[in-house]
């Protein structure tokens, strides 16, 4: 969210926003592809429901990045067709899933330690 914000108000360039961008695409994709199956093999099914859309958008969106593009954020492209302001706010909804399942995980841990 930072560096998208700091593309929009001109501190740093578009080829510096999108290599720093584009270099954690692959670690959240598996980060998350792992948590989504380590909750399918828990059987944590209402948190694995939660979390499978989500891995499912992060890989589509990985998959479906066009040929000639250096990565999901594209400096030829990234200010064309509001693409900054859509990537600004599916990073402020990641930010609030995350915050949601910061606080779902560690209420479920909190409850394994006391029934335990």
């Amino acid at each position: 969210i930072i560096t998208l914000s700091d593309l929009e108000c001109d501190y740093i360039n578009a080829r510096s926003c999108c290599s720093k961008l584009n270099k954690w695409v692959v670690p959240e994709v598996i980060g998350h592809a792992v948590v989504t199956v380590l909750m399918l093999v828990s059987l944590h099914w209402f948190i694995f429901l939660l979390n499978l859309p989500v891995a499912t958008w992060n890989i589509y969106r990985y998959i479906m990045v066009p040929s000639g593009n250096m990565g999901v954020f594209d400096p030829t492209e990234i200010h064309n067709r509001g693409q900054l302001k859509s990537h600004m706010k599916e990073a402020m909804i990641k930010l609030g899933f995350h915050l949601l399942c910061f606080f779902m995980y560690l209420y479920s841990m909190i409850l394994a330690l006391i029934n335990d």
